[in-house]
């Protein structure tokens, strides 16, 4: 959904005069004092719905966007900082997950032991790095970095076989930057060129903290960045990624050790602690070329201080605080905008989730998700599940061949709703009081463990990957399903006291937005039980391709901050399923009232304006320019005020609801976009 979606004319022009006019109303669903009634939501929807909100809510000084979003997760952090504290104080007396998570908060908080430990725990892997003497040894050191949780080189892992999801095999892909994506390192302009030298000087600085004199550090910081920029250069863009045909090369790893030789390939498997691997997908073989090339071109003493940098990077958020206020001053002051760390607690809060989540979700959920919450959310999500049916089948692009394939992955699609049903155990990792860095990282290498052990074996389908109290929801084109955490059922997105129409202005449009993923330009290319294959005709495929391009070329149009667009094949997806689920998810609402009842009113407004007003303020949100020209280079999603107006101005039934007429900036008319 998010780091990352028919209408009926249901009012006229002199109800809609009063409710503009209001401003003391309060309408359960919606917050009006959120609303700026000076603007015509014809004009402009995004400030007409939000305007007041964003104007009475700046950005705070440790965060680089605050929306409502995030505003609903920081209620989650203190809300799991309280159980935190709780389970922290118990100590050896509290239950088996208390203990697990609150040792882990309390080391994580126990700053006068970090400090005092300084970079102590990172030497022993700084020592077998300075040890190494030939490519073989990097080789083995980088899969050991890879098991504790530290990417080098490239990524590897474990995935479903996308042409055959009943098993799982090894997946070899692109990595290694220490910035966000390749476009930084080729991107030309003077700010983009300042911003690369800010890096170095970081990784220059890196390096003098590890003990190096400055000449010398500055040396081995060009040096890495030469490392990088050619890794850059040879990785693919984010929106041909998007292709599961372009992300798709299986091979021996007989085959993998031809394609890249320089590379022991059975080192690192050994050092990564693989299972024995029959076949590997090698999502972008041109980039292990490039990666080949240079590991027998460049000196190995570059990839020694490339491995040390990456070390530090990675591990400097654990460590004592000159490390991590270098990294804190480039990937949060320069990279996003934000001005000063999170407090400790926040901080602590996100690792122990990030590291123990299903553990501190136990929690969570027994104290703050209702069953009667999981309740409503299933009827929702089987509401929208015949919501979308009744789209597929209406349409007019689309075959009859094509609808009942459609129809068939729409039923097998798999629906996990708040908490998982097999809860994960994390009894094996090695947790104390006393030790930060070291939680985190056999923590990290639970994880990997966990993942890797699946190879060659049917994927665990019980799985989650995100945690309960999280704010966020996705859907898994490998596995054809949807989830939604406990975390987003909460207002804004869903109260059990708001009527139907803001609850599906909110968690509808969201369960929507999922179910739609499943037909979006990567989602499509999967059939029913998650694989790779075309169920489409080609006629159909064609028909959905120009649909498409409608969505690429108006969201090219957007523009976030001065000089900077929207990458509209990167956004595609989230753009197709934020209009498709806000057509399902009013649709479901209509059959769920009756077409009668939308026209009735709370507070002057209508079913149908609530549905919109609802689904705007899910968006409200304010964007540090930094953070901004960031995400429009890495982010899928589309910033808030696009998702709301691109999303409104292509359905014909906002048009009704609010009175545009032909000719208002809301309405896009001929030029509207639809896919689904």
């Amino acid at each position: 959904m998010r780091i990352r979606s028919l209408l009926l004319p249901v009012c006229v022009l002199a109800l809609l005069a009063a409710a503009w006019g209001q401003t003391a109303a309060i309408n359960p669903g919606i917050d009006v004092s959120a609303m700026d009634t000076s603007a015509h939501p014809c004009d402009n929807f995004y400030q007409f719905a939000c305007g007041r909100w964003n104007a009475t809510h700046p950005i705070p000084a440790d965060e680089s966007v605050w929306g409502r979003f995030n505003a609903l997760e920081n209620r989650n952090q203190r809300e799991l900082r309280g159980l935190l504290q709780r389970a922290a104080a118990k100590g050896r007396a509290g239950s088996r997950i208390q203990r697990e998570v609150g040792t882990f908060y309390a080391a994580c908080m126990n700053t006068r032991q970090v400090e005092a430990l300084g970079l102590k725990p990172i030497r022993p892997q700084l020592e077998r790095i300075a040890a190494i003497q030939n490519r073989r040894q990097l080789i083995a050191e980088a899969g050991r970095l890879e098991k504790t949780g530290i990417p080098v080189l490239f990524s590897f892992g474990a995935s479903p076989d996308m042409k055959d999801s009943a098993m799982t095999i090894a997946v070899a892909g692109q990595g290694g930057l220490g910035l966000p994506n390749r476009d930084y390192y080729t991107r030309t302009g003077a700010k983009a060129r300042a911003l690369r030298g800010k890096y170095i000087a970081y990784v220059a600085k890196v390096f003098r903290l590890l003990g190096d004199a400055p000449a010398r550090a500055a040396r081995e910081a060009l040096a890495v960045m030469s490392l990088e920029t050619a890794m850059a250069r040879a990785s693919m863009r984010l929106a041909a990624e998007r292709n599961p045909h372009n992300v798709y090369h299986k091979m021996t790893p007989a085959g993998l050790q031809r394609l890249a030789p320089a590379v022991d390939w059975k080192v690192y498997f050994r050092a990564v602690g693989a299972p024995a691997i029959a076949s590997i997908n090698v999502r972008q073989p041109k980039f292990f070329t490039a990666l080949n090339r240079a590991l027998r071109s460049q000196p190995l003493s570059a990839w020694k201080n490339y491995l040390r940098f990456h070390l530090a990077n990675s591990t400097a958020p654990y460590l004592a605080r000159p490390i991590e206020n270098a990294s804190f001053a480039f990937y949060g002051r320069i990279l996003t905008g934000q001005r000063v760390q999170q407090p400790r607690w926040k901080r602590c809060v996100r690792y122990t989730d990030r590291d123990l989540g299903e553990a501190l979700g136990q929690l969570y959920v027994e104290k703050y998700f209702p069953p009667a919450t999981k309740r409503r959310a299933t009827q929702m999500v089987a509401a929208l599940q015949r919501s979308l049916a009744a789209d597929i089948q209406s349409l007019t692009w689309m075959s009859a061949a094509t609808k009942r394939r459609a129809l068939v992955k729409l039923n097998a699609v798999m629906k996990k709703i708040g908490y998982p049903s097999r809860w994960r155990n994390y009894s094996s990792v090695r947790l104390r009081r006393d030790d930060l860095l070291g939680n985190v990282l056999h923590a990290d290498a639970f994880a990997v463990h966990r993942r890797l052990r699946r190879i060659g074996h049917p994927p665990n389908r019980l799985a989650w990957g995100m945690t309960p109290p999280t704010v966020n929801a996705y859907y898994n084109p490998h596995m054809n399903e949807i989830v939604f955490p406990a975390g987003i059922m909460q207002p804004p997105f869903f109260s059990g006291g708001a009527p139907d129409a803001a609850n599906f202005g909110g968690m509808g449009v969201v369960i929507g937005h999922e179910m739609t993923h499943g037909f979006d330009d990567q989602g499509r290319r999967f059939g029913p039980r998650g694989n790779l294959e075309n169920w489409w005709t080609s006629s159909d495929a064609k028909a959905f391709k120009s649909r498409a391009q409608c969505l690429v070329n108006e969201y090219s149009g957007f523009s976030p901050v001065p000089g900077v667009h929207l990458n509209g094949k990167l956004t595609l997806g989230e753009n197709t399923a934020d209009n498709g689920g806000v057509r399902i998810s009013y649709a479901a609402l209509v059959r769920t009232l009756g077409r009668d009842a939308m026209q009735h009113q709370i507070d002057g407004y209508t079913m149908a304006q609530i549905f919109f007003i609802a689904y705007g303020q899910i968006w409200c949100e304010n964007v540090r320019p930094q953070y901004a020209r960031l995400a429009a280079t890495v982010d899928p999603h589309s910033p808030g005020e696009f998702r709301v107006n691109g999303v409104v101005s292509n359905f014909s039934a906002f048009d009704r609801a609010f009175h545009c007429g032909p000719e208002a900036p809301m309405n896009r008319g001929a030029k509207a976009c639809r896919v689904w």
